[in-house]
């Protein structure tokens, strides 16, 4: 398949030079930049989460069933703005 992509002069200058030196084309230089970007990123570990729990009993019992709202202004209690 045929494209068009725009690359930096000063990178194309060096892949020409590059293609040159290893007797290949520009087009074989992309195919191969693309598969090992393709391969790294299958390569790559999902990101995971580490568990930031903390050891507790849960909400005091006045903010179980409490919306954000009550919660925040117990946070800021005291602080005023």
């Amino acid at each position: 398949m045929k494209t068009t992509i725009e690359i930096a002069d000063s990178l194309l200058a060096q892949a020409k030079q590059a293609a040159a030196e290893d007797s290949t084309t520009i087009r074989a230089l992309v195919e191969d930049g693309l598969r090992k970007v393709l391969d790294e990123r299958r390569e790559r570990k999902p990101f995971k989460l580490r568990d930031g729990s903390v050891r507790g009993r849960g909400l005091k019992p006045e903010f179980q069933g409490a919306g954000w709202d009550k919660i925040r202004d117990a946070i800021y209690e005291g602080h005023g703005a």
